[in-house]
């Protein structure tokens, strides 16, 4: 960790806890955060306030662990994708555990990276706003160990981008990005119109090209045949490029791809890179894998296509309080859309708590969302009563860290060690 971040991350533990943060202890406001932490409060008896969503330390660990174990077996630089959790101390943490650098997807978010000190950023999108890669061009100038790479899929963003950086020093790193097919997101659609946009970018001096990239998760109808296929077209292309000379004079190529339904195939692919002009930088992003997930993440790991190289384990649970028990069939829990993520799947009953005991949650069902409430169907052998506590799991971690500002870690038996604050 440099001065700076331990720094950065300092200030995070000097911020008062107060009415900005959901589900923290009432009689907390005005402690600091560190001072809240140093308590060790349990989530269950401490005075915290349903709903109130807390990541499980002993996952959180594991789950950090197993992708640095993964990437280092497989010869993978890691640059878990930030978007997910836009937590910068999970980003350290990240980097603890043998990441390169962190993916990003927006200017602000690089911005907050770079607020707490993350000396390398990838930026998996196109970047063609002025004012954005002015600033990104100050952060180059003013400091020369951060490193920055980009998309670029058009010869119209190459042109715009250089009209925007004419007085930047140091030249933007970018990596052609190829589409994922056609009617796919981002990227561009054909090797012959690749080309263009490399020589587009060899024609200035603000844009410097490092390699190629793209997204196999937006494959159309992706399956392991059309996922696989897709990546030996992106190696296909840096090998091409590199024997054209496109790369001359580089110390490393970037060669990136990899979410987190997938990177098993991106393992297997990039394996096969053959030698090029230079050391390839086999980059991998996915991001969700530090929470994971009960529900989308959970069906979709590649893990469970390799379970001999192990096992990532879901670390969000969202516990809630039984408010109305109208009818034998029907209960409703305090949290609803604002608190629980709902894009991919809804929330799933997972365990219930009574006077310190805790069970499974037989017989009861999320069915929907209301902003606040979560309905809940009950079976004859449910046993749920006004009071109790109900702990839900979550499906999609992006969309559960953003829900909250400042989110317990909390250990087995409950006792809260520490708290990560999110900037979405």
């Amino acid at each position: 960790m440099t001065a700076d971040s331990a720094q950065s991350l300092a200030r995070l533990a000097a911020e008062r806890v107060d009415h900005r943060f959901k589900g923290l202890p009432p009689d907390a406001d005005g402690l600091t955060v560190a001072e809240l932490a140093g308590q060790r409060r349990n989530l269950f008896t401490g005075g915290f306030a349903t709903p109130v969503l807390a990541l499980s330390a002993e996952r959180l660990e594991h789950n950090l662990r197993l992708m640095e174990t993964y990437a280092a077996r497989h010869g993978l630089a890691f640059a878990p994708h930030g978007k997910t959790s836009m937590a910068p101390q999970l980003f350290q943490r990240q980097i603890e555990h043998g990441a390169w650098g962190i993916t990003l997807a927006v200017p602000h978010q690089v911005r907050v990276a770079r607020a707490f000190g993350t000396r390398r950023v990838f930026l998996a999108n196109e970047l063609v706003d002025a004012a954005a890669l002015r600033w990104i061009a100050a952060e180059l100038d003013a400091d020369p160990e951060f490193r920055f790479v980009c998309y670029v899929d058009s010869v119209r963003a190459v042109e715009l981008m250089d009209a925007a950086l004419r007085d930047a020093s140091r030249p933007v790193d970018v990596v052609v990005e190829l589409a994922a097919g056609e009617g796919a997101r981002t990227g561009v659609r054909s090797e012959a119109e690749c080309a263009a946009v490399a020589d587009a970018v060899a024609g200035t001096r603000t844009l410097r090209l490092v390699g190629v990239a793209g997204y196999e998760g937006e494959v159309p109808k992706a399956d392991t045949e059309r996922v696989t296929a897709w990546l030996r077209r992106l190696v296909a292309l840096a090998a091409d490029f590199d024997k054209g000379g496109r790369f001359t004079g580089l110390d490393e190529i970037v060669v990136s791809a990899g979410g987190s339904a997938w990177f098993d195939a991106v393992a297997e692919v990039f394996a096969e890179i053959p030698e090029l002009s230079s050391p390839v930088l086999k980059l991998l992003r996915s991001g969700a894998y530090v929470s994971h997930d009960d529900g989308h993440y959970r069906k979709l790991t590649p893990f469970n296509r390799v379970p001999e190289e192990g096992a990532l384990e879901p670390a969000f649970r969202l516990w809630t309080q039984v408010v109305s028990r109208p009818c034998a069939e029907q209960a409703f829990v305090n949290a609803g859309k604002r608190d629980a993520a709902y894009d991919l799947g809804l929330p799933f009953a997972q365990v219930i708590r009574r006077d310190g005991a805790e069970r499974p949650a037989t017989g009861v069902s999320v069915t929907a969302l209301s902003d606040q409430h979560a309905w809940l169907a009950t079976a004859p052998e449910a046993d749920l009563e006004v009071g109790d506590w109900v702990g839900l799991g979550l499906s999609h971690p992006c969309t559960s860290f953003d829900k909250w500002q400042l989110i317990p870690v909390a250990e087995a038996d409950g006792t809260v060690v520490d708290y990560v604050r999110t900037f979405f």
